[in-house]
C-alpha cells in the first residue's frame, strides 16, 4: 500500500547472484504470485517469453532485508509496478499452479494423472 507521496533514496538491492539463483531454485523457476514460468509467453506481449525477477516482499526503502525469507520470484507482468507497495503475504493467495510446479515430480504426475481421469470423456 502507499504510505506516502514522499520519494525515498533508493538503496543498494544486494542479491548476490548465488542468491539470485538459491531463490529462483527455491520457488521452482515459478512467478509465486501468477505461476508463469520460464519459456512461457508474457501476459503483456505473446511475442516475448516470461522474464523472472526476484522481488522483496517488503520492500528495502520500508524496512525489509535481502534475506532469503524476503525474497520471491514473480514474472515482469506481477512485479511492474510494484515499486516501493508492501503486500502482505497471504498463503490463501499463493497459486495452485505454482504449487504444482514446485512439488516433485511424482507428485507432479499424481496431479496429471488425477486430472487426466477426472476430465477424459
Amino acid at each position: 500500500m502507499l504510505r506516502s507521496l514522499k520519494t525515498k533514496p533508493s538503496s543498494a538491492r544486494g542479491v548476490s547472484a548465488d542468491q539470485r539463483a538459491r531463490i529462483l531454485q527455491r520457488n521452482g523457476f515459478t512467478c509465486q504470485i501468477c505461476g508463469a514460468g520460464p519459456g512461457e509467453p508474457d501476459p503483456r506481449d505473446p511475442l516475448i517469453n516470461v522474464r523472472l525477477h526476484v522481488d522483496h516482499m517488503i520492500p528495502l526503502s520500508e524496512g525489509g532485508t535481502n534475506a532469503d525469507s524476503n525474497l520471491r520470484v514473480t514474472c515482469s507482468a506481477c512485479n511492474q509496478g510494484r515499486s516501493n507497495l508492501f503486500t502482505p503475504p497471504d498463503q490463501r493467495s499463493i497459486n495452485l499452479l505454482a504449487l504444482i510446479r514446485r512439488a516433485p515430480r511424482i507428485v507432479q504426475m499424481e496431479v496429471f494423472e488425477f486430472l487426466k481421469r477426472k476430465f477424459e470423456g
